[in-house]
């Protein structure tokens, strides 16, 4: 299987679970990854961003395989008005 063909089999739900497996070095239930299992972890999370995911956090992994990071104006244009939770004036405060 090469890669492209590995990564289009990775659903939401398994890509969830890598990211949880790479972040925190254990399965959902709690099960321990070995080193090999975890940097085959984060490699698949990395390929799977590069390939798949359309993100809007800080730094990603572009389809060169290189990391990406968003400026400041770009991710302030993602987080308009219309995906406020709240806002707060000085008076608020």
């Amino acid at each position: 299987m090469n890669i492209d063909n590995l990564v289009k089999t990775i659903t939401p739900e398994l890509f969830e679970r890598l990211q949880y497996g790479a972040a925190t070095g254990k399965w959902p239930d709690g099960t321990v990854l070995s080193d090999e299992q975890k940097q085959h972890t984060v490699q698949l999370v990395m390929l799977y961003q590069a390939k798949v995911a359309q993100t809007n956090e800080q730094f990603t992994i572009g389809s060169n395989g290189e990391m990406v990071q968003k400026t400041k104006a770009q991710l302030q244009k993602e987080f308009t008005a219309d995906n406020e939770i709240a806002r707060f004036s000085e008076h608020d405060l």
